[in-house]
């Protein structure tokens, strides 16, 4: 097993410079090395949830190179996460939303349903969908990386009271709610899973 200091990204960006003087040596030479394309494709193919080292280069390659794909399915992630995470605190599932949050967002949604359960109040949610989702900001520490994601979904969410009766919203209204999220994750962590960091809502 690689250390945390030498993972993937670091055999990527060697490989990348290989590759980089195999292209300066053709354009002398004048020589084809057939190596080019595999580089390349190996840097492109490499799964959102590794990007595991960041350097003041990473963040520009993250703009430029991981602009399709790795973005696609970073995005794909979050919105699977969003809705497990929404559906998750409306029934009080406190299981999985402890695979999903940092310590300190599994504290406040602990809290959050447990003042909820001593009020006896019951949330019911239907959740229609995700319209859109947008990475909006990129940002890192020496120890973790940031990504802030804009979605805007669609919900029907009623709270009820003790007796069933509701005390919010409207079981037959569509809502469209606008959030900000924070995903992230240890740079040298060998887990590749990201988690909810902070909310944010508009």
């Amino acid at each position: 097993m690689m250390s945390n200091n030498f993972g993937y990204l670091d055999l990527i960006l060697l490989a990348m410079i290989a590759g980089f003087i195999i292209l300066r040596l053709r354009n002398i030479l004048g020589r084809r090395t057939g190596h080019e394309e595999k580089v390349y494709s190996n840097f492109s193919e490499q799964k959102f949830g590794e990007f595991k080292k960041d350097v003041k280069t990473e963040t520009k390659k993250f703009q430029t190179e991981f602009n399709t794909k790795e973005k696609k399915d970073f995005l794909k992630g979050a919105e699977i996460a969003y809705e497990t995470i929404i559906n998750s605190f409306a029934k009080g599932d406190q299981k999985t939303l402890k695979d999903l949050l940092t310590s300190e967002m599994r504290n406040n949604f602990k809290s959050a349903i447990e003042e909820r359960k001593s009020k006896n109040i019951k949330s019911e949610l239907t959740f229609i969908g995700v319209k859109s989702s947008v990475i909006e900001k990129f940002d890192k520490t020496a120890e973790a990386l940031f990504f802030t994601v804009k979605f805007v979904s669609e919900i029907i969410s009623v709270k009820k009271d003790k007796d069933n009766k509701i005390i919010d919203g409207d079981p037959n209204k569509i809502t469209t709610v606008i959030d900000r999220w924070k995903f992230t994750r240890k740079i040298s962590s060998s887990n590749p899973n990201w988690y909810l960091a902070e909310i944010k809502t508009n």
